[in-house]
């Protein structure tokens, strides 16, 4: 595709589609859990939208960034979906972190 602008505006909308997806419709997936598997979760999508803002000279703090991607402050999303990290994720985020360092 040529059209970076177009480009931009489906990118932009498959963006908030998986938005929706991880804070909608399943808001029971931990972030660990996506560490583990995926090795980002909405934390680092929060990272790499204020990283993102900052290179278009946007300064955007960390909490900010946070409820955007969340939908709602960051202290609230935790209040109301996460959970404490079980021994076997954290053993299972270890793992996966290690392996990720060897390759």
């Amino acid at each position: 595709m040529t059209d970076a602008p177009r480009t931009d505006e489906i990118e932009a909308a498959a963006f908030r589609r998986l938005l929706h997806h991880l804070n909608q419709a399943r808001p029971d997936v931990q972030n660990i859990d996506l560490m583990i598997l995926a090795g980002f979760c909405r934390n680092c999508l929060a990272d790499w939208y204020r990283e993102a803002a900052a290179e278009r000279g946007v300064d955007l703090d960390r909490e900010t960034a946070r409820e955007r991607v969340y939908g709602m402050p960051f202290a609230e999303w935790k209040a109301r979906h996460q959970r404490e990290a079980t021994p076997e994720q954290l053993a299972a985020f270890e793992a996966a972190r290690a392996a990720h360092a060897k390759a």
